[in-house]
């Protein structure tokens, strides 16, 4: 069967159906139609450029606190991630993930603890509700100092 129609811009829309061996149909259906497309620029990149030891006084030295100054391109995010794993990158050892409040440019500064002097590496994930980028690091934290 055939039928036509029309909408608003009196474009002329045709739909057929057809029986098919299959004991199925289809259904074609010409004409020209409307939609709405949004494009989300998200967060393009992620990007590491500082990072500073927090020296604390021997009786606060259980734990070397790190501070990670972070840049990103695009959209602003809305959380942060961080996990720390062995220098392979392979096996985590800790995974810390706070929600961030980014006003109008993606500069932030993350504070993270290692329990003990190592190589470490470390995974910072910015993440918005449609994206995400990554930044990784070698860091190597000598009981209060880190290079």
């Amino acid at each position: 069967t055939t039928g036509a129609s029309s909408n608003s811009d009196s474009s002329t829309i045709v739909e057929s159906t057809e029986d098919n061996p299959d004991g199925g149909c289809h259904i074609y259906r010409n004409g020209y139609y409307r939609s709405g497309i949004s494009v989300a620029e998200g967060i393009l990149e992620v990007n590491i450029i500082q990072m500073t030891s927090i020296h604390m006084t021997e009786s606060q030295a259980e734990n070397s606190l790190v501070d990670f100054v972070v840049t990103c391109q695009g959209s602003l995010p809305t959380d942060v991630c961080t996990v720390v794993s062995d220098p392979t990158c392979q096996v985590s050892k800790s995974v810390v993930c706070n929600p961030i409040i980014v006003t109008d440019e993606c500069l932030l500064t993350i504070r993270r603890a290692f329990e003990e002097p190592g190589t470490y590496c470390i995974n910072i994930t910015l993440g918005d509700e449609t994206s995400q980028a990554l930044a990784s690091a070698l860091i190597s934290v000598n009981g209060g100092e880190s290079t």
